[in-house]
């Protein structure tokens, strides 16, 4: 089995869960049609034929069979049944989303057999900024503040990168200058005189600050991931095209991790083709084709990423069939897309498994600075002939 190290991800709840419960987790959309559920689904059909054998049920069981089952091993055996099969080896935790209630870093590695060190911290940008709003800060001392935040946050927390949702809250169509200094004092108090938006609290959505908070890490220059495309509903898809970040990227050359990419999966290939800090997954959009599509997506972003650029995620989040899913759904793709281009000629088999082991490992050991604990590492050998990993192990 290919071994995987899963940049981007979230905790899984702690919690058992009726069937609400468990099917707003494994949709990132509202309510279900009329009379239909969220099993109705590309996720909940794969839930029932690849997670339903996890738990020694029948492929395609139904629903209330599956979730009876859940039930009855218990949240703890669930997870690790699910975590322990998806074969990954290390995680990179974005804690920033709802993190009450859900693992932490170590206890997700617990779970999957890992050791603690095992599971990394990311940190959201905007939780930093929305944190120090809630203690109290003025307008005048904010970036200085923020900057001693974010310092005192990654140390604190021995975080291996941040992330922006700038996707969710402004788009991408920013002004790449650095902001100068009255500019942020002036955007922060526009956006702290405002004040908490509701049960959902403070809400970073100012454009100059969200410019503030990039510069920032770039200050830092721990890897820099972006939601991109495919989200929820707070998602305005026009806005989210990563190829209007490319005044940005023209200034620094702090890796930059696009994340997710749907619909814009060529352009960011194109992205990662032409800057050399252009990085690259198709995180939850694999789960949410499947895998009976995922062959399909990988070819389209393997048609011109450079093969050090593509890294595996799952952004599995809230329930661990999410990342056995994302886990298979990538490993089954990624296999049919090299294995026929062995079977043209095209490739050398050595090649397509060297390929496979940057794709799902190596690359996140290298960008994420993981090689000090993997020394020898086979998945960071150019030159490595292939020997124990079959493109096709799921």
């Amino acid at each position: 089995m290919l071994p995987l190290v899963d940049h981007h991800c979230h905790g899984v709840t702690r919690e058992a869960l009726d069937r609400a419960g468990f099917e707003a987790f494994i949709s990132e959309g509202g309510p279900p049609a009329p009379g239909a559920t969220n099993f109705d689904t590309p996720v909940g059909l794969a839930i029932r034929r690849h997670c339903a054998p996890v738990l020694d049920l029948p492929v395609h069981a139904p629903p209330l069979d599956y979730l009876a089952r859940r039930t009855e091993l218990g949240v703890a055996e669930v997870t690790r049944r699910l975590l322990t099969a998806s074969g990954t080896q290390r995680f990179c935790i974005d804690t920033g989303f709802h993190p009450a209630g859900l693992t932490t870093p170590d206890e997700l590695a617990a779970f999957a057999g890992g050791s603690p060190g095992s599971a990394r911290e990311i940190v959201r940008l905007e939780s930093v900024a929305e944190a120090l709003a809630a203690d109290g800060v003025d307008a005048g001392e904010f970036a200085e503040r923020f900057a001693v935040a974010l310092d005192g946050t990654l140390s604190g927390r021995g975080a291996v990168g941040v992330k922006t949702i700038a996707a969710y809250r402004v788009g991408f169509d920013l002004n790449p200058v650095r902001p100068a200094s009255a500019e942020i004092a002036e955007a922060a108090g526009r956006w702290l005189r405002r004040g908490p938006d509701g049960e959902r609290g403070w809400r970073l959505d100012d454009a100059v600050l969200t410019r503030y908070l990039l510069w920032c890490a770039v200050d830092h220059g721990l890897p820099i991931q972006f939601h991109v495309g495919f989200g929820d509903a707070d998602i305005r898809m026009h806005r989210v095209d990563p190829s209007l970040l490319t005044d940005w990227l023209h200034q620094h050359r702090v890796p930059v991790m696009l994340l997710h990419c749907w619909p814009y999966q060529r352009r960011a290939a194109f992205l990662a083709t032409v800057h050399p800090h252009v990085h690259l997954d198709l995180g939850l959009t694999l789960t949410y084709v499947g895998p009976a599509r995922a062959a399909a997506v990988l070819a389209e972003v393997l048609e011109l990423t450079p093969f050090g650029k593509m890294l595996y995620s799952s952004d599995a989040y809230g329930v661990p069939e999410l990342y056995h899913l994302a886990a298979l759904a990538f490993r089954r793709g990624l296999a049919q897309v090299l294995q026929e281009r062995v079977a043209t000629g095209e490739w050398a088999a050595p090649d397509a498994v060297r390929v496979a082991r940057w794709i799902g490992r190596g690359n996140a050991v290298r960008v994420y600075g993981f090689e000090s604990a993997m020394q020898g590492d086979p998945d960071l050998d150019a030159g490595g002939d292939g020997d124990g990993v079959v493109l096709g192990d799921t």
